[in-house]
């Protein structure tokens, strides 16, 4: 179970967002709707570690992540977390697989790409290099990798954003079929993607905007 309680991020711009407290239960899926700038991105970055609150908790499976040093919080997301960012992060002249091979550096176990990638049906582009794939194609690499390593917790930022609503409303209903059973918190402005998860929290509601500091 993941619970933020009383959270609060700092910008440098010397605006602010306070976030009412939520809780993801383990093995539902999320999605976070709201208009940009209303701290959907945000949140899932402090739960990934990758950015700090100014205040609050982020407790994970009874552990109080927020606290924790940098080096604590990255070895955390390298081992429970499966992390989909928003423009992809595939290196384009390298093949499918070498994109999910180089988790091998962090110790990664990727011996079962082969089964994720038939699963979203992209087997037959394993060797081929990402820059000659779609964009479809290419969230569907970008799904392989976060998911390889079998995660507890997958968080997807705006998996949909770079592709047409055909191709993206695909890529979820594959994304929370192949998510059973784990935790996915996903990202989006697109509500017409609502009916393939089990929660909808309006984050326009859950964090009043942004305010002055």
């Amino acid at each position: 179970m993941i619970s933020v309680k009383n959270l609060s991020k700092h910008f440098r711009n010397e605006t602010a967002i306070d976030y009412k407290d939520i809780i993801f239960e383990d093995g539902k899926s999320y999605m976070l709707l709201g208009a940009s700038g209303c701290g959907k991105s945000t949140l899932l970055n402090m739960i990934a570690g990758i950015l700090s609150p100014e205040s609050g908790e982020i407790e994970i499976d009874g552990v109080e992540m927020s606290s924790k040093s940098q080096k604590e919080k990255d070895k955390f997301r390298i081992e429970k977390i499966g992390y989909i960012f928003q423009d992809f992060k595939l290196i384009p002249e390298m093949s499918v697989i070498d994109n999910i091979n180089i988790l091998n550096l962090e110790g990664v176990d990727t011996s079962g790409a082969d089964e994720f990638l038939e699963k979203l049906e992209i087997l037959d582009k394993k060797n081929k290099k990402v820059k000659n794939l779609s964009g479809g194609e290419r969230q569907r690499v970008a799904i392989v990798r976060a998911i390889v390593k079998k995660p507890d917790i997958i968080l997807a930022d705006e998996p949909t954003g770079n592709l047409n609503f055909a191709i993206g409303e695909q890529v979820i209903k594959e994304l929370v079929e192949i998510s059973k059973g784990k935790t996915l918190i996903a990202v989006t402005h697109d509500e017409r993607l609502a009916k393939y998860f089990d929660c909808v929290i309006d984050m326009n509601e859950m964090t009043g905007g942004r305010r002055d500091v």
